[in-house]
């Protein structure tokens, strides 16, 4: 349902803002990749988003802290959606491309549906399957040519899809669970530093001062992903899902074509037949999992 008035222009612009930044991080993790750990990547995106959205939340929005089991359910949602979806994530794209990155994360939808069928006991429908199947098509046609020369491994690309999982079933539960009014901003900044916190003896265990160079390069990833990507980008879909979330999920389907553009232009990543092929058969399946069978038409909801 329709709650805001937004002209088409300011529509069109926070869209296409989003479906630039959302796959952005794929291609500025690589960037980080090249100086740093990708745990110690991590655990400073996430101590510098939950910094700027704790403050934005209690020291200038005034919202209320949590209570009760509510620091529960923000605890298992960090370490769903920080702890092991981004600490994978950020791991894997060690020997995933930057592009193929983007490309396994437009697939989050699609992923969640599946899983629905599993954690909330939805029916399975024959549109969830085949959209499942077809993106992971496209996700191993897009990488197929990356295996020869190493750029992408198969062991990067299974802990990749790994991440996506976890992904679909932290934002499962996340919407399975009562917030009482609790702010977005909330959840998001104390879900991000915990997270963060039950990443950290990892961070300790496996740092190595050899392999990190905190220059330009580390900082600008570092700040990217995590206030374009993390803040503004989230922000942004939130946006787009209150104006119009029927509409909104449109944007999606842009995704996977500027991740690879993206890509293309700062890691100098190869677009070729298979990475066309591998990009089509990902919106194919993402616009496949809109079909509504009992509807006979297709709903982006």
């Amino acid at each position: 349902m329709q709650t805001v008035k937004a002209t088409g222009i300011k529509w069109l612009a926070g869209g296409l803002l989003f479906a630039i930044l959302w796959p952005s991080a794929s291609t500025a993790t690589k960037a980080g990749l090249t100086v740093a750990q990708p745990l110690v990547i991590a655990m400073v995106r996430f101590a510098l988003a939950a910094t700027i959205l704790l403050f934005l939340a209690h020291g200038i929005k005034g919202y209320r802290l949590p209570t009760g089991n509510e620091w529960k359910h923000i605890a298992m949602y960090g370490l769903l959606n920080i702890t092991i979806y981004l600490g994978c994530y950020v791991v894997a794209m060690q020997t995933v491309t930057a592009g193929i990155g983007s490309l396994a994360v437009a697939t989050n939808p699609v992923f969640i549906s599946f899983l629905s069928v599993f954690l909330l006991k939805e029916k399975m429908k024959w549109p969830v399957l085949l959209s499942l199947l077809i993106c992971t098509l496209g996700v191993v046609c897009a990488a197929w040519p990356l295996f020869s020369n190493a750029t992408v491994t198969t062991g990067g690309l299974l802990l990749l899809l790994f991440s996506m999982l976890c992904y679909s079933a932290a934002a499962i539960y996340f919407s399975s669970k009562k917030w009482n009014n609790l702010s977005l901003i909330t959840i998001n900044g104390w879900q991000t530093l915990l997270g963060g916190l039950f990443l950290f003896p990892a961070v300790v265990v496996f740092y190595n001062q050899e392999r990190n160079d905190f220059n330009a390069t580390f900082w600008l990833s570092v700040i990217w992903l995590a206030v374009p990507v993390s803040i503004i980008a989230v922000q942004i879909w939130l946006w787009l899902l209150r104006i119009n979330p029927v509409r909104a999920g449109l944007w999606l389907f842009l995704c996977p074509l500027f991740g690879f553009v993206i890509a293309a232009w700062w890691m100098n990543d190869e677009i070729d037949g298979y990475t066309i092929i591998g990009v089509a058969l990902v919106i194919a399946g993402l616009l496949v999992s809109k079909i509504n069978v009992t509807r006979n038409e297709v709903v982006f909801d």
